[in-house]
């Protein structure tokens, strides 16, 4: 777990390698968790009360950005379900157009607080309604669980973000501190990911639900953000968030809870509008890479679906 003065080394690490994060991730690969060459699996079959066709403006259809959204609702279901029940989603949650993929890592969390074992649980179920949501939007067009890396994708995150080594790694189930810095990894990448996708939706009815949904990450991210202030973790946020920069282009965009030298819970520009993410800059964060890939980090085989490739950033 972590305690003072690990806190203390790794936030001296993160001020002091900040310059080396993209090079380490263009070369490494995120740890050595790998990345494939550019392909696509396609979506297939028709949403419910939607279609598989191509937008009309020559975009993914409804389908495919639906799937892309199950992936990641996949992936943070897990994350929260093993947290606060020591396993995973429940068979009938994880089938679809292929073979559902095995996840590694994950166990309960020794919660110190009743508040933070309170938000988890919630959390926890909200992602499980999600993934049901989303499948029984999609119907026969669903896609299965991918194949998901839980420990090994964190400790390359945080060795990423400068706060773990090979010496002192990172297991996100370790402590209470350890659950909530990663699951501020997942949360701010949710709510702008569902943002930059909610405008490619043709059918309103899936774009009244995505911005539902919307919300409710955002609520999420603004809990983690409220106890990572609270637990005096402000400057490993900064890294994290810095790490995730590193990833998904030029701009300089993510924001941790420190801001400026003051506190920040609500990531967004002068406008106090919060910013969007392609999918393509998504799957370079869950990737793990800066560069094109169609697989690493906590997606070892990649997400399944049409949108299954990260951005050009390197």
């Amino acid at each position: 777990m972590f305690n003072p003065s690990f806190i203390r080394n790794a936030i001296n690490r993160s001020a002091q390698n900040g310059a080396d994060r993209r090079r380490f991730l263009k070369v490494a690969g995120a740890a050595g968790l790998g990345f494939a060459g550019a392909t696509y699996l396609g979506a297939g079959s028709a949403v419910a009360g939607g279609s598989s066709a191509p937008s009309q403006e020559g975009g993914p259809s409804d389908a495919a950005i639906l799937n892309f959204a199950l992936n990641l609702e996949y992936l943070e279901a897990e994350f929260y379900q093993r947290a606060v029940r020591g396993e995973g989603l429940p068979d009938d949650l994880i089938g679809g157009t292929t073979p559902p993929g095995a996840v590694s890592g994950g166990r309960q969390v020794e919660f110190e607080s009743d508040n933070v074992r309170a938000y988890a649980e919630e959390i926890a179920a909200d992602e499980l309604a999600h993934v049901r949501f989303l499948r029984s939007a999609l119907g026969g067009a669903a896609v299965s669980r991918p194949a998901i890396d839980i420990d090994a994708a964190f400790q390359a995150a945080a060795m990423a973000a400068g706060l773990a080594t090979e010496d002192e790694p990172f297991d996100a189930y370790a402590s209470e501190e350890n659950f909530i810095l990663a699951a501020y990894i997942f949360e701010d990448v949710g709510v702008t990911a569902y943002k930059g996708a909610a405008p490619l939706i043709d059918n309103p009815t899936f774009v009244e639900a995505a911005a539902g949904i919307l919300a409710v990450e955002a609520y999420h991210a603004a809990n983690i953000r409220t106890v990572i202030a609270a637990k005096g973790l402000e400057e490993p946020s900064v890294a994290i968030s810095d790490a995730r920069d590193s990833l998904d282009g030029e701009s300089d965009i993510d924001q941790g809870v420190l801001l400026d030298d003051q506190l920040n819970i609500v990531p967004s520009d002068a406008n106090s509008i919060v910013f969007s993410r392609t999918p393509g800059q998504v799957l370079n964060v869950v990737y793990l890479t800066p560069q094109m890939a169609t697989s690493g980090g906590f997606f070892p085989a990649g997400v399944n679906g049409e949108l299954n490739t990260s951005d050009a950033n390197a």
